[in-house]
């Protein structure tokens, strides 16, 4: 029996993502969580002839609590998207004091799920939660990935003129660092099958993957975000967790963790000198069994595009750990 949650589902990528959730064979049970319209988003979906039985809940009558009780998996959109000219800096204060009360809810209420966040900016958010976690005394490095799955769809959809593959997902394309602008870095050297960039295309590229959640602001015209690919790329992350939970070996992705809490993130984070880093983490039963140190092998180019990623890095986690242990007047 899976219980999987979503914290925020009546959103632009929660509801698409409870969807997916709701289609999937290894989900038996759906509980719904956000601040308006969840009954209605559930009660939706629960006609869907699928396996999972669909709750909504509103934060009235412990609606957070009954959400959380009893989860496996909780996967967390909540928070307000980007808007026109708005930087993921500016998301910042509204989003990491909601992922803060969220994180809070599942200390008490569901300690030993695995928890996925998606709410932006995840370069702060992830160790915002691992704060609020850690003060409960029930963090487990393991347990707590920030998402940064879109970063590799993108990666994979974007090389596809390059490889010729008819399914893009099928090549295999390492993204590491963080999930905003230049702290996301594809490794396109070490793609899987090989993938040849021509040298006048690799700088496009590169800031395609990178600000390619701006190519779709801009599309939307001030009236949305990247909704649908996030829920897309939320719920594949997501799979994998679960697959992997249910003893599926060789289940490896990339994903924003703590380092020194998983085995081979100590190698990593004295390379980079950050706690969270995005590198690709074999999962297993117990979560992020192994984080896999790519790092020794990558091009010149690259090389140059993580010591930015670093930079911008470093400042992202020390605001998320003082947005907890400082915080901020009301």
């Amino acid at each position: 029996m899976v219980k999987a949650v979503v914290l925020g589902a009546s959103g632009g990528i929660g509801q698409p993502l409870s969807l997916l959730l709701k289609a999937s064979p290894l989900v038996d049970e759906l509980a719904l969580y956000d601040v308006v319209n969840t009954p209605g988003v559930a009660a939706d979906l629960s006609h869907i002839s699928s396996i999972a039985k669909v709750s909504g809940y509103l934060p009235a009558d412990d609606g957070l609590k009954h959400a959380l009780t009893g989860a496996d998996i909780v996967v967390i959109p909540a928070g307000i998207p980007r808007k026109p000219g708005m930087t993921r800096d500016d998301l910042f204060k509204i989003n990491a004091g909601i992922v803060q009360t969220l994180a809070k809810g599942i200390a008490e209420h569901s300690p030993k799920a695995f928890v996925l966040i998606i709410s932006n900016p995840v370069n702060s958010t992830v160790p915002i939660a691992a704060e609020v976690l850690k003060a409960a005394g029930v963090f487990d490095p393991k347990r707590v990935f920030g998402v940064t799955t879109l970063d590799v769809v993108r990666s994979e959809t974007f090389t596809q003129e390059f490889t010729g593959q008819k399914d893009p997902a099928q090549t295999v394309i390492p993204v590491i660092g963080g999930h905003s602008g230049e702290t996301i870095v594809p490794l396109f050297s070490q793609a899987k099958p090989a993938v040849t960039i021509p040298a006048d295309r690799y700088d496009t590229l590169i800031n395609r993957v990178q600000f390619g959640g701006d190519e779709v602001v801009k599309a939307k015209d001030g009236a949305g975000s990247a909704t649908l690919s996030m829920a897309y790329a939320g719920f594949r992350f997501a799979q994998s967790v679960i697959k992997a939970a249910k003893g599926e070996k060789g289940i490896v992705e990339p994903t924003f963790i703590y380092l020194p809490g998983v085995e081979g993130g100590d190698a990593i984070r004295k390379q980079t000198g950050v706690d969270f880093f995005s590198v690709p983490v074999e999962l297993g039963t117990s979560g992020a069994e192994k984080a896999i140190d790519i790092l020794g092998v990558v091009t010149d180019q690259e090389k140059k595009l993580i010591d930015t990623a670093i930079q911008g890095l470093k400042g992202n986690i020390e605001k998320g750990i003082d947005f907890v242990k400082n915080p901020p007047a009301k």
